[in-house]
């Protein structure tokens, strides 16, 4: 069998090799390159590359591919391929950093660039703590079910609280109060800046003597009826500084390194660099220590609060308003990456006390993610019904991924992104939840759905918000709706479907007969070029449709095999248009020695182009067979192809349809693979390859069982 290319080495081939990536990490679940040049990557052919869901563009030379749960074991395969080891890693790009940073300024940046850097330090500053949210938000659920079936009280006071139930909460409070170091660290990182020197001066505002503070005899104390708290001041030197618990803040790290990357990057043009290993960290504790403490800590938690001040208001006075607008926006934000500040925004408000400690925006957001998902149901239920695999394991994994992950990237580039229909139907779904919520606030006289942690809002976390009742039914009212309209109405177009329905053969018109299979040989990949006399040729054979016979029920069929070859899983077939299965169930095949294709059964020639690339038959018993000989040989537009049969023709069991020149396809460069497939398989109960490792001319390859009456 012929050797493929893997999925990790087909990207970085399709990146433009490991020489030209400056950085290469990875989120929850996209891959997320940077480099030196963008400009030639073809998305079509990135997004042809099996395992890729989607790829993103992005400015200044940035780019994304979608890979879904699996992005974590691809980013190591990647960066363990040999290439990107002689280039240093992930993060290197064999180029000295004058070299890198020379390339960077002499890039032409465009009118968003700023607002481009602005959303990516917020974004790559939160990205790595994603695992480990997830995984407390996790341990906060299993409180409140324990809490919700009354074997814990987890509003207790501390002094009340079993021991063991006083460690869970260690467990998840670690993530959310030390929250701003490890911001601190990865913002840091983010910047280029040593990232220790970061995180020590934001942990110098978490420290016991900070916090001891507030009770020195020289602090002065005031209590704040608006925000419901205290306010202290501490005295130091003769200057104020305002008190503030750090514990759990964003925007202070976020601000801190901003500046701390101007101070660290200009103390090491003066400091001497046999002296920078001491003097640049020491220097930036000085400096950076005090502004931390008397500016950027207080007006950090400020921003903070008036934000969530602002939108706790809307909140509170438009509740259906605010409710409906939430889930309504946040499907055009997340695949911009413009959602960043809302999650920033949600743990700022978890740690103010102007919000209550509470967060107001997880609970819309719900409807969103749950209209999502029950989007991505609706796709799995018409795969399911149209066989087609590819789509099913799609959105199996994109449904998996939700429910019990909240991660909706998944479903947004491995389906609803790539068709139209479904953004409307998923934001009627967002807005009925939305709604749902909007109103039921309104009767219960509650200001909206709320929760006091960061959770990733899916089946697990529901037990987190409150009132948890009418969290359940609006995300389940988003859910259903989304689903009910896509079930209803798909999620294709009508063009869409037909063609994805002629592909699969399973149209009622009679022309389906001939047309899956003419387009399925006359296609050629994307990026591929065919000329004009190809695609009327092809056009002239799907334009002759023949009878579709009835099937006998319970009938099996056996198709024999049309060349000497070796045989290879139809997935490991290197084209995804075939491998998906896309165009229907069958078997690749390498072939041996001369190559001479042969008909497999008998029946009727429904496809013949000139160029010989591709054969269409049709069995007296309805069974449609393709035969692709070659991938991509389309191009060749007939050489080395010598054609025995013409459309219409009646062919016998083992009559020769062409014989091919095997050294024109080799000295071309394209595979030899021919996929040999039953086009109409939706038709079938069973479509199921019986042929060994290696087969010959009129051996047994495939049976084909007909459905029960």
């Amino acid at each position: 069998m012929a050797t493929t290319t893997s999925t990790p080495e087909a990207i970085l081939d399709a990146v433009g090799g490991a020489e030209n990536i400056i950085h290469f990490t990875h989120c929850a679940t996209r891959l997320r390159f940077e480099l030196k040049d963008a400009s030639s990557i073809d998305k079509a052919t990135v997004e042809a590359i099996p395992g890729v869901m989607g790829a993103v563009p992005q400015s200044g030379d940035r780019y994304q591919i979608v890979i879904g749960g699996a992005v974590q074991s691809v980013y190591d395969e990647i960066n363990n391929l040999p290439a990107m080891k002689s280039q240093g890693g992930s993060s290197s790009s064999g180029q000295s950093d004058a070299d890198v940073k020379a390339a960077a300024r002499a890039k032409a940046r465009g009118k968003n660039a700023l607002v481009d850097a602005f959303f990516e330090y917020l974004s790559d500053s939160f990205r790595p703590l994603l695992p480990a949210l997830l995984g407390a938000s996790l341990i906060i659920a299993g409180e409140a079910i324990c809490e919700a079936f009354h074997l814990i009280n987890t509003h207790a006071d501390d002094a009340d609280k079993p021991a063991m139930l006083l460690f869970v909460d260690a467990m998840f409070r670690s993530v959310f109060y030390f929250l701003p170091i490890m911001v601190a660290y990865n913002a840091s990182k983010k910047l280029k800046i040593d990232p220790w020197v970061g995180t020590a001066i934001m942990a110098a505002l978490l420290t016991p003597e900070f916090l001891k503070l507030e009770t020195h005899p020289s602090t002065t104390c005031v209590q704040n009826a608006t925000l419901n708290s205290k306010l202290c001041t501490a005295h130091i030197a003769g200057l104020p500084m305002q008190l503030n618990g750090y514990g759990g803040q964003v925007f202070v790290p976020l601000m801190m390194v901003a500046i701390l990357a101007l101070v660290y990057k200009g103390l090491v043009k003066i400091v001497p660099s046999n002296v920078q290993m001491v003097f640049v960290p020491f220097l930036s504790f000085v400096i950076m220590m005090p502004v931390t403490a008397f500016l950027i800590g207080p007006l950090g938690v400020w921003i903070g609060t008036a934000l969530g001040t602002g939108l706790f208001w809307l909140n509170s006075h438009a509740p259906i308003i605010f409710a409906i607008l939430i889930p309504m926006v946040y499907p055009f934000l997340v695949p911009l990456g413009l959602h960043w500040p809302l999650n920033a925004l949600m743990l700022a408000n978890i740690a103010s006390d102007a919000t209550h400690h509470t967060d107001f925006i997880q609970g819309p957001m719900g409807a969103w993610n749950f209209a999502c998902f029950g989007a991505t149901a609706a796709v799995l239920v018409w795969s399911v019904r149209d066989r087609d695999n590819e789509m099913r394991q799609t959105a199996t994994g994109a449904l998996f991924a939700g429910l019990l992950g909240g991660i909706s990237e998944p479903s947004l580039y491995g389906i609803h992104l790539r068709f139209k229909r479904i953004y409307p139907f998923m934001l009627v779904g967002c807005a009925v939840g939305g709604l749902v919520e909007g109103i039921g606030s309104m009767i219960g006289g509650i200001e909206g759905v709320t929760t006091k942690t960061f959770a990733f809002t899916s089946l697990l976390t529901i037990p987190v918000f409150n009132p948890m009742a009418l969290y359940g039914i609006a995300v389940a009212a988003a859910f259903a709706t989304s689903f009910f309209l896509i079930v209803t109405f798909g999620y294709r177009t009508k063009e869409e479907r037909a063609e994805a329905l002629a592909a699969a053969g399973v149209v009622e018109a009679s022309e389906a007969t001939v047309s899956a299979p003419a387009e399925a040989a006359e296609e050629p990949k994307v990026g591929s070029t065919t000329s004009t006399a190809t695609t009327e040729e092809g056009d002239r054979t799907a334009k002759a449709p023949t009878p579709k016979p009835a099937l006998v029920p319970g009938a099996v069929t056996e198709i024999a095999s049309p060349l000497k070859a070796t045989t290879m899983e139809l997935d490991k077939v290197p084209d995804p248009v075939f491998s998906s299965g896309a165009v229907g169930q069958g078997v690749g095949l390498e072939p041996e020695g001369d190559i001479v294709v042969t008909a497999p059964a008998d029946g009727t020639v429904v496809v013949a182009p000139s160029s010989g690339h591709a054969f269409g038959i049709t069995l007296d018993n309805g069974v449609e067979i393709l035969i692709h000989v070659g991938l991509d040989t389309v191009n060749l537009e007939g050489k080395g192809f010598d054609v025995k049969v013409s459309q219409g023709d009646r062919v016998s069991e083992g009559q020769e349809l062409v014989r091919v020149d095997r050294s024109v396809i080799e000295q071309a460069g394209y595979p030899l693979t021919t996929p040999v497939l039953i086009t109409n398989t939706a038709s079938f109960a069973s479509v199921e390859v019986v042929g060994g490792d290696s087969v010959e001319p009129g051996d047994a390859l495939i049976k084909v069982t007909a459905p029960e009456a």
